[in-house]
């Protein structure tokens, strides 16, 4: 009796679908880990601490982040992605001048708990080298797009260029990073900048 090819094939497959099912797990449990000890303790905060935190060994975070840097970086664009995503939610859920406020707001927490980032960033590790271009080509398009919809329901200034309202956002976080007293500040002036946004809006209809 010959065997079923098939058989041996559907067998071969199911260990490899749990293989790649555990190593997901383990890869999104150390990213989830590394961002909550990255926000408190800075991006230098110790490895093991990371592994301990994600209920996985030290040699299995190696193996999938070879140097501090690769982590940094993958949890950077994760949360880049996540923190980009949430721009399309918002716009179904809520009116467009809301909308673009409440985005503004994640994104300012999103830079607020990026503690020592900026610093990884201007390190010359070449492991960061494409990371503003994938900050700027993930966020530029979804603020333009909340901008537009504001900006044609009268809610905001028609002349606002996404990437300039990126970074003075940005410029007024980093005093705030890893510092309540200057995220409350922070929040205050982005406040004062979306008021700016609304100086000059017209109306629909008009």
């Amino acid at each position: 009796m010959t065997d079923d090819p098939t058989k041996h094939d559907l067998e071969g497959e199911a260990p490899k679908r749990r293989v790649r099912a555990d190593a997901q797990r383990n890869e999104d449990a150390v990213l989830e880990a590394a961002k909550a000890v990255f926000a408190t303790a800075g991006v230098d905060a110790p490895v093991r601490e990371i592994a301990t935190k994600a209920g996985v060994g030290v040699g299995t975070l190696y193996r999938r982040f070879p140097t501090r840097s690769d982590l940094v970086a993958a949890v950077f664009r994760r949360e880049v992605d996540a923190c980009a995503a949430t721009a399309e939610t918002l716009a179904a859920d809520y009116p467009p001048g809301e909308a673009l406020v409440r985005w503004l707001n994640r994104y300012t927490d999103f830079i607020a708990t990026k503690k020592g980032l900026a610093a990884a960033l201007h390190s010359g590790d070449p492991a960061f080298d494409a990371l503003p271009d994938y900050f700027r080509a993930k966020f530029e398009p979804v603020l333009m797009s909340l901008l537009e919809a504001a900006a044609a329901a009268g809610e905001v200034r028609r002349d606002i260029a996404a990437y300039d309202l990126l970074r003075a956002i940005g410029n007024l976080s980093v005093a705030g990073v890893g510092d309540e007293a200057g995220a409350a500040h922070t929040r205050s002036m982005v406040e004062l900048l979306v008021d700016g946004l609304r100086f000059g809006a017209v109306k629909a209809g008009r």
